[in-house]
């Protein structure tokens, strides 16, 4: 969700695409527009592609071009996805970012600083590298997607690089246009709840996030909860596995940072935080029972056991284990698992093999084995014990 109300009701200025139509105070800008800053300019770049509306901002002291700030069109090694606004739209949209690449940003100086949103894991873009800033000249020389020869070319290279991506990214687009809730600096406060008030909240539409570590999540949890370990991709996994009507209480560990897990939850979308559970798994266990969940090293693993990998389909693409089953974490919950096999998740280093394993235990898969081990190093353990 965009900070920018937040920021304008703290007395900044916020500047927006003339289209973008905000439903709240801001200041439209269109192509061409120059906004002096007192002794720069910053000029306005419509670059339609990410989003119809999309601008890029080009930094300049007097005729002397500064910095590019290209938002989603261009970033280090890739370029923003065009498949998040409408699938009807997807392919307009990647023909229209070839046009705002080549018509305009390629005709900027070589050693120009590309400073883009996005970064290397974010969902929003099609194959980036690791870096977060570059120049025009770099991108030009060895972005895979500007060597297309042609517009079709580049979309074909677009669109055949698009993953799944988190399913709030839809919801999102239509609350940033009427406008976040203003919650000023503070944030909202977490209610402290009792273990009778949560246990009592049962079979409502309330659910459990387990905010801890994998391995303390499987020994002892509260049955029904969804394991997503607090870190920065928690939001991410949260909004994509958790149903956006859902009202949530946290359940957290010593020292966990639950004004963290408000943040990260308000940042996508879900505003419906009822509290966390004081005293945590300890105070639920002195009267109710905890399920707890196998997790077992590569070495141990029994290779009788039906292997769920669900990691991302360019990470299953780069190496995986012979005959695993590929379900992404954020297609667990859809996914019609058989009722007899004995299952080990994997991921690549347990967070999101957990969080998958907690969403099957909720959904009725009784046998379910966790590992932190990656495909590599379970294909290896398979290859020693068969030697």
């Amino acid at each position: 969700m965009s900070g920018g109300r937040e920021l304008g009701a703290e007395g900044a200025q916020l500047l927006a695409p003339a289209r973008s139509e905000l439903a709240f105070d801001h200041r439209g800008v269109g192509d061409g527009e120059q906004l002096d800053l007192g002794g720069l300019t910053l000029g306005v770049m419509t670059t339609p592609g990410h989003t119809p509306e999309h601008v890029a901002y080009l930094l300049s002291d007097g005729d002397q071009p500064l910095a590019l700030f290209s938002g989603g069109t261009l970033m280090a090694g890739g370029v923003a996805r065009t498949d998040l606004v409408s699938p009807e739209l997807t392919e307009q949209l990647a023909r229209d970012a070839y046009a705002s690449i080549h018509q305009k940003l390629l005709t900027l100086p070589d050693e120009l600083a590309v400073f883009p949103t996005h970064g290397a894991g974010s969902f929003c873009s099609v194959a980036p590298t690791g870096e977060r800033t570059t120049t025009i000249g770099r991108e030009r020389a060895t972005n895979p997607h500007l060597q297309a020869d042609n517009v079709d070319e580049f979309v074909r290279s677009v669109l055949g690089g698009l993953g799944s991506f988190p399913s709030y990214f839809l919801r999102l687009r239509d609350v940033n246009q009427s406008g976040p809730t203003l919650y000023g600096r503070g944030g909202p406060d977490l209610e402290a709840l009792s273990p009778e008030v949560v246990e009592a909240m049962s079979g409502e539409d309330v659910v459990l996030i387990d905010l801890r570590s994998v391995e303390r999540f499987a020994a002892g949890h509260i049955p029904g909860s969804i394991a997503i370990e607090l870190r920065a991709e928690f939001g991410t996994w949260l909004g994509w596995v958790v149903d956006p009507a859902a009202r949530l209480v946290f359940v957290a560990g010593l020292g966990q940072n639950l004004a963290e897990a408000v943040r990260q939850s308000l940042n996508v979308g879900y505003e419906n935080l009822v509290g966390y559970l004081d005293g945590g798994v300890d105070a639920w266990s002195e009267e109710r029972p905890l399920a707890d969940l196998a997790v077992v090293p590569a070495s141990a693993a029994d290779p009788d056991l039906a292997v769920i990998d669900v990691r991302q389909q360019d990470e299953w693409a780069a190496g995986h284990v012979p005959g695993a089953q590929h379900v992404e974490l954020g297609s667990i919950s859809a996914h019609a698992f058989e009722a007899t096999p004995d299952f080990l998740v994997h991921c690549a280093h347990g967070q999101r093999a957990m969080t998958a394993a907690s969403l099957m235990r909720r959904s009725g898969v009784a046998s379910v084995a966790v590992t932190r081990a990656g495909a590599q190093e379970l294909v290896a353990a398979r290859a020693s014990r068969a030697r």
